[in-house]
């Protein structure tokens, strides 16, 4: 519920499975559960899951046991449903603590009637909030959703209008290739710590394929206590930086979001030239819009990889905004019709 992959996956033993044969889906290992977690939560307009434990049975440092849940699920393409499933589960004690040595999920019941409902809309009456049933409900797009190829054209147009590179392209496979053709071989290259690069396999090609002078790598190589001038120097200003951004504005603004504000000189214009990878859940209309989705959607994403990659929270402590590109073909946006990353 809290779409945190990472940490679902972190529930399971190295080895663990989710195995869910009424899809067919069988996935073995945390990467397939957290990589799987994120096929399918790309897939959801929305999704509720409630959880009723059962009995769990005891046996040294093992166990066994079973969940009893009911589902909720309506899919962007349309379809949508109820159902009634049983988790059948075995547990193993480790250091950590007790995981999940593997969850068998078995659908015992399955309406895929239309959903009735709708959310209710809170409005101000008498002084407090009270839900009024009758009337309808004020639409809200969640920060999950794609937005529109009407949407899309809308960011492209004003990017372009202030200097930026704007391009539409189809997926992150699109992207990725787009990537090698934009950053010429052999250029230094900052890459952003972004899901999106990760998701995509961009992050990877960069800095372990061979084709660019990766500057993550050589920075992880230097010790922090004694090379904090040497890494310092080397982020803030590559020949490109590839990133992704927490939203970009249909007015034509990009906003980035850091813990630590390390990877934003070189997005500020440090950097001689910058491509920023954006999925379409990220498009909002402006500027304001933009700030909630970093602060109410993205944060609380981050803050949970976070806390399950480092055993550390994230914060929003620096904020970049680009409303311009002031040496116009510098700077590439890279607008995907689909959603990735956050």
């Amino acid at each position: 519920m809290m779409r945190s992959r990472p940490r679902l996956a972190s529930l399971f033993t190295p080895d663990g499975a989710l195995r869910m044969p009424n899809i067919p889906v069988e996935l073995v290992g945390r990467e397939e559960i957290r990589a799987g977690g994120e096929r399918l939560q790309s897939q959801w307009d929305f999704f509720v899951q409630t959880t009723h434990p059962g009995t769990i049975l005891l046996d040294g440092d093992t166990a066994t046991g079973r969940a009893y849940i009911q589902e909720l699920a309506r899919t962007l393409d349309g379809r949508q449903g109820l159902n009634y499933a049983v988790y059948h589960d075995r547990y193993q004690r480790t250091a950590e603590g007790w995981k999940f040595t593997e969850r068998v999920y078995e659908v015992r019941y399955l309406d895929t009637s239309p959903l009735a409902g709708t959310a209710p809309r809170a409005e101000q009456g008498s002084g407090t909030n009270r839900t009024d049933a009758t009337a309808s409900p004020a639409p809200a797009a969640s920060f999950a959703d794609p937005a529109s190829a009407e949407r899309l054209e809308r960011a492209a147009t004003a990017l372009r209008a202030g200097g930026f590179a704007a391009e539409i392209l189809d997926d992150a496979a699109a992207a990725r290739a787009r990537i090698d053709e934009l950053v010429p071989e052999g250029a230094s290259v900052l890459t952003g710590a972004s899901e999106t690069l990760r998701l995509s396999g961009i992050d990877e090609d960069i800095n372990a394929g061979g084709r660019y002078d990766a500057i993550r790598p050589r920075v992880l190589a230097i010790d922090r206590a004694t090379g904090a001038d040497e890494i310092r120097r080397l982020v803030a200003g590559p020949d490109f930086v590839v990133n992704s951004v927490a939203a970009v504005t249909e007015t034509g603004s990009l906003v980035l979001a850091s813990g630590s504000g390390s990877q934003l000189p070189a997005n500020a214009g440090g950097a001689a030239n910058a491509v920023w990878i954006v999925g379409a859940q990220k498009v909002v209309p402006d500027l304001s819009t933009a700030l909630r989705r970093v602060e109410e959607y993205a944060l609380p994403l981050e803050n949970a990889r976070a806390q399950a990659a480092y055993g550390m929270p994230s914060a929003v402590n620096r904020l970049l905004i680009l409303n311009a590109e002031t040496r116009p073909g510098c700077g590439t946006v890279l607008l995907l019709r689909e959603a990735i990353g956050y």
